[in-house]
């Protein structure tokens, strides 16, 4: 078996691919980067990517509850189907209903498939995304009291790797989340005291945050699904990452002390 990994350099996309390298199993990245070259945007490199895989761990980029999503996700289907391809683990984000059109996709594909709905990741702390404000001391967002089950990008890798090569996992829907809920001003107090620097949380308005992000040069539509997921319908437990490994979640003080022990908030 041959798998491409989508988004493989990415924060699930390049452990998927390890584990699975670290398993001998071959394994292809699914990048701009890479050779033969994929590109979300351009669908005459999908043929190439796709030549001689057998299996496919679909993590779209920038989101699946951006517009178009899912009609880009469904011809990528349909084109992996034609080439051969019979088992498909899709990436998607919890309460996203945009990201459920993208499930039935590839649920109605007729290949083997695994859906892994994930929350929020621990590592948008660290790498990329809120790494800069964890740096400056202030994490600035229009998400007032929500709670979020924040996950760690290995265990989502984990179950990943599994359902990849597992056919135990098809048919599975897995709710992936860490083992608690924390706002993210408990958030910033796990960071504080992971770091040792005083690190806190600033609600602001969704006005102020779509400013922020166009002088950053960020899509718009990160406000939007910031809105969409953080209104209470994501706080409560998934317990996916036990049903499909056997242990529980691991929890986000663990990913801030091995975080911080990196330096990467140095």
């Amino acid at each position: 078996m041959t798998i491409l990994v989508l988004g493989g350099t990415g924060k699930t996309g390049r452990r998927v691919a390890r584990l699975l390298a670290g398993r001998d199993v071959p394994v292809r990245i699914g990048s701009r980067a890479a050779q033969p070259r994929f590109d979300w945007e351009d669908p005459g490199t999908w043929t190439g990517a796709l030549d001689g895989i057998d299996a496919v761990y679909l993590s779209y980029q920038p989101d699946l509850a951006f517009p178009g999503a899912t009609e880009t996700v469904r011809g990528f289907v349909e084109q992996a189907v034609k080439q051969g391809v019979t088992r498909i683990v899709l990436l998607a984000g919890r309460g996203e209903p945009a990201a459920e059109d993208a499930e039935d996709v590839v649920k109605e594909s007729g290949v083997q498939w695994t859906v892994l709905r994930s929350s929020f990741f621990a590592q948008n702390f660290s790498e990329d995304f809120f790494q800069p404000a964890v740096l400056a001391g202030e994490i600035a967002l229009p998400v007032g009291e929500a709670a979020e089950p924040f996950v760690d990008a290995d265990d989502i890798a984990e179950v990943a790797a599994a359902a990849l090569t597992d056919e135990r996992h098809h048919g599975r829907t897995y709710d992936l989340t860490g083992p608690r809920l924390l706002t993210f001003a408990e958030v910033a107090a796990e960071l504080s005291a992971a770091t040792g620097r005083e690190i806190r949380f600033l609600p602001v308005s969704k006005a102020d945050y779509v400013a922020a992000l166009r002088a950053e040069g960020l899509p718009e539509e990160l406000a939007e699904l910031f809105a969409l997921v953080t209104d209470g319908r994501n706080a409560h437990l998934g317990y996916g990452v036990q049903q499909a490994l056997g242990r529980p979640a691991r929890d986000f003080a663990g990913y801030a002390r091995n975080a911080a022990a990196t330096g990467v908030w140095s």
